[in-house]
């Protein structure tokens, strides 16, 4: 199959460009992206794509950088095309934010792009990594330990890049390129870069001594890795076991998943909290641990504390709220606790009226009703504890769910009283009542025959 076949299949493939499809070539001068604004222009001739400019990044970080940016003005000149050029200090910028060179590349690249396609009205970016390009990326993560999502390289497209090329082996590339002429990236010969020490000496070495043709089988991997870490993606939806939006996430819904799903959930909620920070296996690893772990159990990772708080892990930021006085005390139906400060009992009552308040079926006094066939489950145990981060109930009234720390700010309850008012929870960790501020719309009692657990508040006075 010749290259252009192998482009025009891989496209098709993977939907990535169209006919009405405008194109912007992000071209460095060298071999392969000469190659893929050949191949573009190509494209564009049988009306297979719009290709409508260029667009180069000279970075200033090698003498010959000046040369490269020439190089690919002559190409926009040799295909009528507009070119838009940026030439920034990559390394003044590196130093400014205090990043790698690396990181300051990218960034400029990737600004560079926004701003090519915003210029040209373009669909789309489009990059000239190469088949081989995709096999270095799969083996260097492969050495830093990565899993699927990072075994999965570099995708067909992201967003609006798209790589048309990354099913085409670079030598191929490299005599297509060579009419029209390109330069070669003397740091591309540094063994002291990592992508180089893959490129110049393992793959060769993998290609002699065990398979010569290790770069398909390799790029085939990150193929293969692509394809799991989306199905996993796609589980993790159906089963909504991602936490990410309010940190906290279901013990038993995790535990009732397969493994592979328990670490995704557990990774993506920890990377939402912890920022740029990055979250690694040994971290979701800790975080794993705790689903068989003591209630009050917690583990740190990069900037964030991992919560182990009854049937849920709760994640928050180290920086924020680190209270340590957190309390809790089993309940059962019939039974009642004996705190420093409070003593909280629960009976089964024979119907709804059983004397008491109105207020009782709200919960907003010292006694609260609630549906006995919610809670008697088979060990007719209720769990009274302190607030925990993420805590969140519906109160009656109410369409949706609150924040318990907002309904406290509502109801103005000072600070320093917050750690102190009981919550009744289930087996579930879900609120039954804050007690005597009001029970889960959920719980509350509407027919006599559900049955009625009465819950009953009284403070002690506290021993100076």
């Amino acid at each position: 199959m010749d290259l252009l076949a192998r482009v025009r299949r891989f496209i098709r493939q993977h939907d990535l460009l169209r006919p009405e499809a405008r194109v912007v070539c992000a071209l460095s001068g060298g071999s392969d992206s000469v190659a893929l604004a050949r191949i573009l222009d190509a494209l564009h001739r049988s009306g297979e794509l719009r290709f409508v400019g260029l667009a180069h990044l000279n970075h200033q970080l090698r003498p010959t950088a000046d040369r490269d940016e020439q190089v690919s003005r002559e190409i926009a000149a040799r295909l009528a095309l507009p070119i838009v050029v940026a030439r920034e200090d990559v390394a003044a910028r590196a130093a400014s934010e205090r990043c790698s060179i690396e990181v300051a590349a990218h960034d400029a690249r990737c600004a560079l792009f926004a701003h090519a396609r915003a210029h040209f009205g373009a669909d789309a970016v489009a990059l000239g990594h190469t088949r081989d390009d995709q096999a270095e990326t799969f083996l260097l993560r492969l050495l830093r330990g990565a899993g699927p999502r990072g075994l999965a390289a570099m995708y067909p497209r992201r967003g609006h890049l798209v790589r048309p090329l990354l099913d085409c082996p670079r030598g191929e590339l490299r005599e297509f390129a060579r009419p029209w002429g390109f330069v070669d990236d003397e740091t591309n010969t540094d063994r002291g870069i990592p992508r180089n020490r893959v490129r110049h000496d393992l793959i060769p070495l993998l290609a002699d001594r065990f398979n010569p043709t290790i770069v398909d089988v390799l790029a085939r991997e990150a193929d293969v890795a692509r394809e799991i870490w989306s199905w996993l993606e796609a589980e993790l939806a159906v089963r909504q076991l991602d936490g990410a939006a309010d940190g906290a996430l279901d013990v038993d819904g995790l535990a009732g998943a397969p493994l592979a799903l328990r670490r995704l959930a557990l990774w993506r909620a920890m990377s939402a909290r912890a920022g740029e920070r990055p979250i690694g296996a040994a971290h979701v690893d800790a975080a794993l641990a705790l689903l068989s772990a003591a209630d009050g159990s917690a583990v740190d990772a990069p900037g964030i504390r991992v919560h182990r708080i009854g049937r849920r892990i709760v994640l928050r930021e180290r920086d924020g709220d680190q209270r340590s006085n957190l309390w809790s005390y089993p309940l059962s139906i019939p039974g009642e606790i004996v705190a420093d400060h409070l003593t909280l009992s629960a009976e089964l009552a024979a119907d709804a009226a059983a004397g008491l308040e109105r207020s009782a079926n709200l919960g907003s006094g010292a006694v609260a009703a609630v549906r006995a066939d919610l809670l008697l489950g088979s060990d007719r145990r209720l769990l009274v504890r302190n607030r925990r981060p993420g805590d969140r109930f519906r109160p009656v009234g109410l369409a949706g769910r609150k924040k318990l720390q907002d309904v406290f700010v509502d109801r103005k309850i000072a600070r320093t009283e917050r750690d102190s008012v009981p919550i009744v929870v289930d087996d579930r960790d879900r609120i039954v009542w804050v007690a005597g501020h009001g029970i889960d719309a959920a719980f509350r009692v509407t027919d006599v025959s559900q049955g009625v657990v009465v819950l009953r508040l009284k403070y002690l006075e506290r021993c100076s």
